[in-house]
């Protein structure tokens, strides 16, 4: 193959992966506004929605493994064409935590504790997914170091307002027999919501240590 139909071909991974990134994180983003709003018929677009993800993931892995087994790359390209395979392998799963949360908006049955601002986790998280993505499409080290340095930021935001959902738990007022199942449905749900953002913040932080590795050989954020 004439080498520059192999630099297109490295060109056009990169521009899919930054396209499946941004399908992502719209997905994301509509399971955060149905989870505000209660929109049902949202949610139900996001689970829809999966098998689209998956689908892109697929032909992704197959245009990574088309380009190892066919080009034999070295060095630099290789790095990359490793970090973009690894780079989809966690947009999927951040795509399978939108997914959760397009479930919880289906099911919750109302707001039981409006002091904990999902919506700003939510928007940390979904701040860290673009700014891991830019430094991956761009070749940004710093911004790799900027994301990895943000998740402290969100696990705290996660830590307080898992305290919260547990104090007020416990201050809160005696419900009625009747009451309680429902409350701690929507309870456990509000909490694995918490897990599911704190999720996705790894998930950049991942994102971010392959672009890193990608760009420089190094290896110091992954973990």
């Amino acid at each position: 193959m004439p080498r520059n139909e192999y630099q297109s071909q490295l060109t056009e991974l990169r521009e899919d992966v930054v396209a499946m990134s941004e399908t992502v994180a719209e997905r994301l983003e509509m399971g955060l506004t149905a989870l505000e709003t209660g929109d049902e018929e949202l949610a139900r677009e996001v689970i829809n929605g999966d098998d689209e993800i998956n689908q892109l993931y697929l032909d992704l892995e197959q245009q990574c493994t088309d380009l190892i087994a066919l080009q034999q790359p070295v060095a630099g390209d290789l790095r990359f064409i490793a970090a973009s395979f690894k780079i989809i392998t966690d947009l999927e799963r951040i795509a399978d935590l939108a997914t959760n949360l397009g479930a919880y908006a289906e099911t919750a049955d109302n707001d039981v504790f409006p002091s904990v601002n999902i919506q700003e986790i939510g928007e940390t998280t979904l701040t860290m997914l673009d700014s891991a993505i830019v430094a991956y499409a761009e070749e940004d080290r710093e911004l790799c170091y900027t994301v990895n340095d943000r998740d402290d930021d969100l696990d705290e935001e996660c830590e307080i307002a898992s305290g919260t959902v547990v104090r007020e738990l416990i201050e809160g007022e005696k419900l009625g027999e009747e009451e309680i199942e429902p409350f701690m449905q929507d309870v456990s749900r509000l909490l694995l919501t918490i897990r599911d953002l704190e999720r996705v913040g790894d998930h950049a932080v991942n994102i971010a240590a392959r672009a890193l590795y990608m760009i420089d050989n190094n290896d110091e954020l992954i973990y």
